[in-house]
């Protein structure tokens, strides 16, 4: 059972106890602001002192929901970047999107929601709650840090907006954008006042009763990332070195097992999305990710690009190249490439299928197809199968006839049943690679696929070693970058770099792409990458032009990305909320 802030025997002991859960369930869980009587109340008691900061957190949950992708949750986003795609394509990548779509709309709501809780708590808890000085110092310092986190979500994004530091009526949120500059400097301000106060931990340990909550070292992390954005390299390199010094560390246990829930709170997570098994409060990877295959039979809304697999290195170092794999792959017409993902021992009508597809079936290999393409996906970096569902890889899914089922990525997949055990995905009728990293396995690791139990992770030590190697190669400090990041590759068993000829780092250009790239595959799914594109001025490269659009994994594009200009790389102030303010001004592009 998890003690946390989230912790569902806490919840259920606020039921019993008739805490008025009913009352205060819209001001603490719903996306609808703080009513002013909530407002007035919340702060009154020391159990609704904590409550009321439960509610701040909460809006770290919105955007959540069941009933299909919001495509806002942290890892959903990374289908806008070059790690994921996005089931059918969505209105960024294809060129569609407008002030008037629901993704802006939506994201500046929950965001700003987030904003006026914390608002209210950090005005509040000071005026209004008995708790111990030590705890609202605490607490206050923890709603500075939520503050600072929603703004920059925000400043990343739409870069430059509203600044409110008091908790409001809607009817009179009229300011007018404030640079992207400001707001940078709003976000320090907060931070500054959370790393300075006393009573803020450093780091919660394992199974602390106030684990989940903000920390001096989430504060420093989230500082040290603004601090890359304002390219400020040294200060960056400075708060890192106190997200070290807090006790942080890599986790040893193997990438794999560290998104499991027997590590979620291993000394590798900084700040995490707290989840359970319960509805309304648990993670939805299964839902999204996972396939039908997968316990609940899931969407699979989201696939992983082979733009992002063919990424994942050799362990020995040297660059992956289909060419080592297949002769002549990489300038074959990509719906040619089909050919070398068939199953073995195809069925005559399936031959026939494939010749008349235009397919060169001389090529393929009745007995040995199979083998062939498995050797591009052997002898790579770890983290590529860890995180990766690929072509003839198994994966232990569903339960049939009373026993966990081990499927099998086969193209095509013809039969899900025992002995055979395809494993099918929700677009069957195409190939893609599926997500096994965030998705559940078997029967045990969760009871609904709506709602599984393991965090997610915000900011991890491993994210914090790769922007500390940013920021010291731009300081020209090439070396120590350098061993920052083989500290992450050494985990993933994968050579370090300079240690052979082909890993040796010609200088500070070539080690920004090595980090970049390894950002990629480290962090892949954890909402991280798209904003990574955005930050480096890469998504147009990276994503449009080298991805190109929703790929099988030979490459044929499904739905292709359309770009617009370089004005979709800053989202556009949500048209209602011009039509309500007339003191914000549109983006450039966006009129």
């Amino acid at each position: 059972m998890k003690q946390n802030i989230f912790n569902s025997k806490k919840i259920m002991l606020l039921l019993i106890a008739g805490l008025s859960i009913s009352s205060c369930k819209k001001s603490l869980l719903d996306t609808d602001p703080y009513s002013s009587v909530s407002s007035a109340t919340m702060w009154t008691t020391d159990n609704l002192t904590d409550l009321g900061v439960t509610g701040v957190y909460q809006t770290l949950r919105l955007g959540i929901q069941n009933s299909g992708a919001s495509e806002r949750e942290l890892y959903q986003m990374d289908g806008l970047g070059f790690t994921s795609m996005t089931r059918g394509g969505n209105d960024l990548m294809t060129g569609t999107a407008t002030p008037s779509s629901g993704r802006f709309s939506n994201t500046w709501k929950e965001l700003y929601e987030g904003v006026q809780r914390a608002n209210d708590a950090i005005e509040n808890i000071a005026l209004k709650s008995p708790s111990t000085p030590e705890k609202k110092a605490r607490y206050i310092a923890e709603c500075k840090f939520l503050r600072a986190y929603f703004y920059f979500r925000l400043n990343q994004l739409f870069k430059g907006v509203p600044v409110y530091l008091k908790p409001l009526p809607i009817t009179e949120m009229t300011n007018g954008r404030e640079s992207e500059t400001k707001v940078w400097e709003v976000i320090i301000n907060d931070l500054n006042d959370a790393i300075n106060e006393p009573n803020l931990p450093q780091k919660y340990s394992k199974g602390a009763s106030q684990y989940g909550h903000a920390t001096k070292g989430a504060a420093y992390a989230l500082r040290g990332k603004v601090y890359l954005y304002q390219k400020k390299w040294a200060e960056a390199a400075a708060d890192f070195s106190k997200v070290k010094e807090a006790g942080y560390v890599l986790f040893q246990g193997g990438y794999k097992a560290l998104f499991k829930e027997a590590n979620e709170q291993s000394d590798e997570m900084i700040f995490s999305l707290q989840n359970i098994a319960v509805d309304g409060y648990g993670s939805t990877t299964q839902w999204y990710l996972g396939s039908r295959s997968s316990l609940g039979s899931a969407w699979n809304s989201y696939y992983v690009s082979p733009s992002l697999v063919d990424l994942y290195e050799n362990v020995d170092g040297s660059k992956f190249n289909w060419d080592d794999i297949i002769p002549g792959y990489n300038t074959m017409p990509a719906n040619k490439r089909e050919v070398f993902f068939l199953r073995n021992n195809l069925s005559p009508t399936e031959i026939t299928t494939f010749t008349n597809k235009g397919l060169d079936m001389s090529l393929y290999l009745p007995t040995g197809n199979e083998e062939r393409i498995k050797a591009a996906y052997a002898n790579r970096d770890s983290r590529l199968n860890a995180t990766v569902i690929v072509p003839y890889g198994t994966y232990l899914g569903r339960p049939q006839f009373g026993a966990d089922q081990t499927y099998t990525m086969r193209w095509p997949a013809n039969n899900e049943q025992p002995p055979i055990l395809d494993l099918f995905s929700d677009s069957r009728n195409q190939l893609f690679y599926l997500y096994r990293k965030f998705v559940y396995e078997g029967s045990t690791e969760l009871i609904n696929r709506q709602y599984g139990a393991i965090d997610l992770p915000i900011i991890r030590y491993a994210d914090v070693l790769l922007m500390w190697a940013e920021a010291l190669n731009e300081l020209q400090q090439t070396g120590e970058a350098i061993n920052k990041v083989n500290e992450v590759r050494a985990r993933a068993g994968v050579a370090a770099l300079n240690s052979s000829v082909a890993t040796t780092v010609a200088g500070p250009v070539d080690l920004r792409d090595r980090i970049r790239n390894e950002r990629r595959v480290e962090l892949a799914c954890e909402g991280v990458n798209y904003f990574d594109e955005l930050r480096w001025g890469t998504l147009k490269e990276k994503v449009f032009t080298t991805t190109g659009g929703v790929n099988q994994v030979w490459g044929g594009i499904t739905v292709p990305y359309v770009w617009k200009g370089d004005y979709v790389t800053t989202w556009p102030i949500p048209q209602v909320e011009i039509e309500m303010n007339p003191n914000l001004k549109q983006n450039l592009g966006w009129q």
